[in-house]
């Protein structure tokens, strides 16, 4: 006498590949719109811009030791664009800038500055900090001045090492989906699997900026007060030199 055959549960299909790391699939979805990519030229943007032309003759000094009059102007800088930037990375690792539209937008440029994102904001909470970003081009190049991919760096008159651009990782943008209703702040950001990492903490301070485009060639970006009084806590000057000028 035979026994009956005992059906056998089906086999489980194999595991489809979704191609994001395990990282990944624990994340929100990228929300962020795209930048509007609008050039709003106002009448006092001109202006500064051809005052900003006729002083390129004279000779620079400091910004604390020459201000200019009327500049600021509860928290706004005249000829000013508002955009938002966000100075983020592990206390022990290098700092990166980001600069956003506004905070549900992707960011137009994310910059990794040559000092360590605890010494910055250590240095903020001392006294006004000012960065110089230089780079050298041909006057054949005609690039424009957020696309330069590396750029020699100066803090407070002394030269740290270098700003390299990137593309948005997807560390990146997980940090700005994460402060996407975030208009003004700082914090910690806390780790996704609970643990601190090597590096230290991951580290945000976000704020307004005020963007004045000097000429194809200039741009400075102004962190300003949150308490919308008084000058900027961080300022940021891009400045490339075309060979043959």
């Amino acid at each position: 006498m035979t026994s009956p055959q005992q059906s056998l549960p089906p086999s489980p299909p194999p595991p489809q590949s979704t191609g994001l790391s395990p990282k990944s699939q624990t994340r929100p979805q990228i929300s962020l719109e795209q930048p509007s990519q609008k050039k709003n030229r106002s009448h006092s943007n001109k202006i500064i811009k051809r005052v900003r032309t006729a002083f390129r003759s004279f000779p620079i000094v400091a910004p604390a030791a020459c201000p200019i009059p009327g500049m600021f102007h509860n928290g706004r800088v005249h000829g000013g664009t508002r955009i938002t930037g966000t100075l983020f990375g592990h206390r022990k690792a290098r700092v990166s800038l980001a600069i956003q539209e506004n905070p549900k937008c992707l960011p137009m440029l994310v910059l990794e500055l040559a000092i360590p994102t605890g010494k910055l904001l250590q240095d903020m909470g001392v006294a006004l900090v000012r960065i110089a970003l230089e780079c050298e081009k041909n006057q054949s190049d005609k690039s424009k001045l957020i696309d330069e991919p590396v750029w020699t760096m100066y803090c407070n008159g002394r030269k740290t090492g270098y700003g390299v651009k990137r593309e948005p990782t997807e560390d990146d943008l997980h940090v700005m989906q994460t402060l996407h209703v975030v208009s003004m702040g700082a914090g910690v950001l806390p780790s996704e699997d609970g643990n601190e990492p090597p590096e230290g903490e991951l580290t945000y301070m976000r704020s307004f900026f005020e963007r004045v485009i000097g000429s194809k060639d200039s741009e400075t970006y102004y962190m300003m007060n949150p308490e919308g009084s008084g000058g900027p806590e961080l300022s940021i000057f891009f400045v490339i030199q075309v060979d043959g000028k």
